[in-house]
């Protein structure tokens, strides 16, 4: 079992930087964590993910090249860099673990299998 912790989030103008950071407690080794998003209305969506042990990292191309996801080992925590913020990112965003990584390297929500309470973001144009 992981459990995750989400924050960071608040309100930014357009072009501005956030950074989100998920604390996770439990076992994190061999764990695949993503970060997704959603918006009022619309159905989640898959950011940026890492793999726990090695490090590899996946984006989705809506954020590539502007956000940037790390884990430090020694506090137990996955964060998200977010740059040049669009009022497109806004939504409520959500950490998430694959225990074992099971479904690595999805982008499904369903693929993870804990999820933390969110944090919300907004970006104002």
């Amino acid at each position: 079992q992981v459990q995750l912790v989400e924050s960071g989030g608040g309100l930014v103008q357009a072009g501005g930087s956030l950074r989100l950071s998920c604390a996770a407690s439990g076992r994190t080794f061999s764990t695949y964590i993503g970060w997704f998003r959603q918006a009022p209305g619309k159905e989640r969506e898959f950011v940026s993910a890492i793999w726990w042990n090695g490090g590899r990292t996946r984006h989705a191309d809506s954020v590539k090249g502007r956000f940037f996801i790390s884990r430090d080992n020694a506090k137990n925590t996955v964060d998200l860099q977010m740059s040049s913020l669009k009022p497109e990112d806004t939504g409520v965003y959500y950490c998430a673990a694959d225990l074992w990584g099971r479904h690595y390297p999805g982008t499904s929500p369903t693929d993870f299998d804990s999820w933390g309470q969110g944090t919300q973001v907004t970006v104002s144009s």
